[in-house]
């Protein structure tokens, strides 16, 4: 047994944690990585992140399968929800929570006088870390790539370097881009990202070039139960990762849901990405076409407002905050008709709700928009009258002040005045 204090690391073998590996046990630790796999890493790569943190001089290594939680906790609420960040960003980092839980569940099993993680000063990971952990736990929180940022302008240079000098290769990818892939997508930044040029052909890891795509349309039916997606193409859903990650291959083949991104970080910067996410834009699409069918206006109006909070949280960092699981109630709640099969169809590059089938459409034969209604055309001009007399009292008030300042203004000439 060693008298070192022993740390335990969230490891994923990239450039980052891996330099936290010496850095750490130069500052008098025992080093136990952790590697939380959240899917999209086959046990190839598991194996040769575990024989990089053992070559780093880690005195043991562990690997976590907590693609169930990532599926339930996160993936589900999110689709429910429907609401990207920003419009935009599908929450790709959100795997970070279950990363956090499955670290401190070791630390605590381990009896570690500290935890670790190799996020920067600069991005939106160390505060969705610190501040979980901080929930979870009294454990000091140490952050190696946090301090040597006093060191250096320029942390990846002087990341690989210092491995260099201890004999630790660093891999070509790793030194152009930052690189964070899970089951949910990928997010790639660093290098032409992030000077804003045209991403390069060797970003992509799930989406394939135009010149790839198949001939044939695909087509992929997904069916939900309360919002929740319970089948695809009629074979129930088991294992939610690996369903994911399914659609993440038969999308990405065709193009599917890659996109640029420029969005507001925690730490009050701008960060542009290029993110791919082929089965959770299908899983989207797919559920809010069956759910512009079976929810009200006031319903979908609503949930909107609480789903768009629930990811400013999680987005944000404040995945413990209790204002998330009020929210998730709500949206729960407002999935009640949400059931039914979608198809979904692409032919590249984007992908469609093409149909729909559900026993709770707010629909009926009787009244079809722009074709025929059981109530009359007296009926209908009624309604208009009724439906927009404010709004049409009001717009009178605005033309008739709008006609008196024009003429304060602009008075006409007096007979008789030359101009």
């Amino acid at each position: 047994m060693s008298d070192k204090p022993l740390v335990v690391l969230a490891f994923s073998g990239g450039l980052d944690t891996s330099f936290c590996v010496p850095f750490l046990i130069e500052q008098g630790y025992d080093v136990q990585t952790v590697f939380v796999n959240t899917g999209g890493v086959g046990k190839g790569e598991q194996a040769a992140i575990e024989a990089r943190a053992l070559e780093l001089g880690a005195v043991g290594h562990n690997v976590i399968d907590a693609g169930s939680e990532l599926w339930t906790s996160i993936v589900v609420p999110f689709v429910k929800g429907g609401a990207p960040y920003q419009g935009r960003y599908p929450l790709l980092c959100s795997d970070r929570y279950v990363i956090v839980e499955a670290l401190v569940a070791k630390a605590r099993e381990l009896e570690a006088a500290a935890v670790a993680h190799g996020c920067t000063a600069m991005g939106n990971d160390q505060f969705r870390f610190d501040q979980s952990i901080r929930c979870l736990t009294d454990i000091p929180v140490l952050a190696p790539i946090r301090e040597i940022q006093a060191l250096t302008d320029s942390p990846r240079a002087y990341e690989i370097n210092e491995l260099a000098k201890r004999g630790f290769e660093v891999d070509t990818e790793a030194k152009r881009y930052t690189i964070n892939e899970n089951v949910l997508g990928v997010t790639i930044s660093g290098s032409e990202i992030d000077e804003l040029g045209a991403p390069e052909d060797s970003s992509r890891k799930l989406t394939k070039l135009r010149s790839a795509w198949p001939d044939a349309p695909l087509r992929v039916t997904i069916t939900f139960d309360e919002g929740t997606p319970v089948a695809i193409d009629g074979a129930p859903i088991v294992d939610g990762n690996a369903s994911l990650a399914s659609l993440n291959q038969s999308f990405g083949a065709y193009g599917v849901g890659r996109g640029i991104y420029t969005g507001d970080t925690i730490v009050g910067l701008k960060g542009r990405i290029v993110y791919e996410c082929p089965g959770i834009e299908a899983l989207l699409v797919a559920h809010k076409a069956l759910e512009e069918l079976t929810a009200t206006k006031q319903q979908a109006d609503f949930k909107r407002i609480a789903a768009t909070k629930w990811t400013e949280l999680v987005f944000g960092g404040l995945f413990y905050e209790p204002l998330r699981t009020d929210l998730e109630a709500l949206i729960e709640s407002s999935q009640r008709n949400v059931s039914g099969t979608v198809t979904l169809e692409t032919q590249g590059g984007s992908v469609h709700a093409i149909a729909v089938e559900t026993k709770s459409v707010l629909m009926d034969k009787s009244n079809v928009y722009a074709q025929k209604a059981v109530w009359s055309s007296a009926d209908a001009e009624g309604f208009m009258k009724i439906a927009g007399n404010a709004s049409a009292i009001g717009a009178s008030i605005v033309q008739a002040e709008s006609k008196t300042i024009a003429a304060l203004t602009n008075p006409k000439p007096t007979a008789g005045m030359t101009t």
